[in-house]
């Protein structure tokens, strides 16, 4: 079975750089046709997508988050990484990352909460 983990700092003051990890368990991030994504929830909105990067290490981002976002691999350690630059308290949200088989999201994590705070 595919198991996500997401991990990093649950504050972030405003104007640093966000840096969150997937670990990957039960599968290879090579895996061909898999993708793997980035998504984001806060109060009074829905599930925003943020970025995926791909099993051949294609990326691509939200228009509205793409000049502060960058999605890598490591495939030594299995996991993927976000960095999201110049936060501010509009990026409070629950972060999860996710698998994709074409255009279903099968698994995810559990999530991690991000609060942008002084």
């Amino acid at each position: 079975q595919v198991q996500l983990q997401e991990s990093g700092p649950g504050l972030v003051k405003p104007s640093q750089t966000l840096s969150l990890t997937c670990t990957v368990s039960g599968d290879s991030i090579m895996t061909s046709n898999y993708a793997w994504s980035w998504i984001r929830q806060s109060p009074g909105k829905g599930l925003e997508w943020m970025g995926v990067i791909n099993f051949d290490g294609r990326s691509d981002y939200s228009p509205s988050l793409k000049s502060r976002s960058s999605i890598s691999m490591d495939t030594f350690r299995n996991q993927f990484s976000l960095q999201l630059s110049s936060v501010t308290p509009d990026d409070t949200a629950v972060y999860y990352c996710v698998r994709a088989l074409l255009s279903e999201y099968e698994y995810w994590g559990q999530g991690i909460q991000v609060t942008v705070s002084s």
